[in-house]
């Protein structure tokens, strides 16, 4: 941040190895050469003394990236987060934000967009290579679907086709982790979900033309009608006199109350 604040207002310029900064260097002044090594020297003791003052770990969120994600990635992710960590919500304006791998390299995660997410720089510290993004429940159909039913999946959700089809190519799309209620999933899974269901409007209505339009719903809870506990999201393709009369759609969960 120092060193960004300094480049910007054309105090010393960054020193880097391919694209990423190493170092930085005064820029061309009117300063000689002692004046340069005394301004160096006192600036190395000021970071000596916060380093002693809050310790080694303040740099220790490097590690935990040493890839490099492009601009537009970036922007990509702090844009889908609306510029707050995923975590404790704090905005960039109050915080820096860095972009995570929500599983981690070391335990598989990839470099694909559904797998990053934005974090302040104390969530991403206390984080470290812990993941609880993937686990299963025994007894869950979902947990334990056959992989053959899979038509596509990102890092933390994959998409089926509905075994009991309201209408052709009745889509559902489920997260990896088993959690039971909409409400209690985290923003990068509710983030990687809207992608799917994005990805898999644009591939039906490239397969059927017929498709005119889309109905997508969740069931939280057994009131509403919830029967697996394991939250799907229904995307529903609609077409042009499949019903008598669609006017109201989802209101329909209650017969009575569909037209208004």
């Amino acid at each position: 941040m120092v060193g960004k604040v300094l480049t910007q207002n054309g105090v010393v310029e960054p020193i880097k190895t391919g694209k990423k900064i190493t170092g930085y260097r005064l820029i061309d002044s009117d300063l000689s050469e002692k004046q340069r090594a005394d301004l160096s020297a006192i600036c190395d003791d000021k970071l000596n003394v916060y380093i002693l003052s809050r310790g080694d770990a303040i740099w220790s969120h490097r590690s935990l990236f040493d890839g490099y994600v492009s601009g537009s990635v970036r922007y990509e992710v702090f844009k889908r987060a609306k510029y707050r960590c995923e975590l404790c919500g704090a905005h960039e304006t109050q915080v820096a934000l860095h972009i995570d791998h929500i599983i981690p390299r070391s335990k598989g995660g990839s470099d694909d967009v559904s797998n990053f997410q934005a974090l302040c720089v104390s969530c991403n510290t206390s984080k470290r290579d812990r993941d609880n993004t993937d686990y299963r429940e025994a007894g869950c159909i979902f947990c334990e679907l056959a992989a053959g039913r899979i038509i596509a999946e990102n890092e933390l959700c994959f998409a089926i086709r509905d075994a009991f089809p309201v209408t052709d190519r009745h889509t559902l799309v489920i997260p990896k982790r088993h959690v039971s209620d909409y409400f209690d999933l985290h923003q990068p899974e509710r983030n990687a979900i809207e992608a799917m269901l994005h990805d898999q409007r644009e591939k039906i209505l490239k397969e059927d033309p017929t498709v005119t339009g889309f109905n997508v719903g969740i069931n939280a809870g057994a009131s509403a009608g919830q029967t697996v506990f394991h939250v799907h999201v229904h995307l529903i393709p609609r077409r042009d006199g499949d019903v008598v009369d669609p006017r109201g759609g989802v209101r329909g969960v209650i017969p009575n109350k569909q037209r208004y």
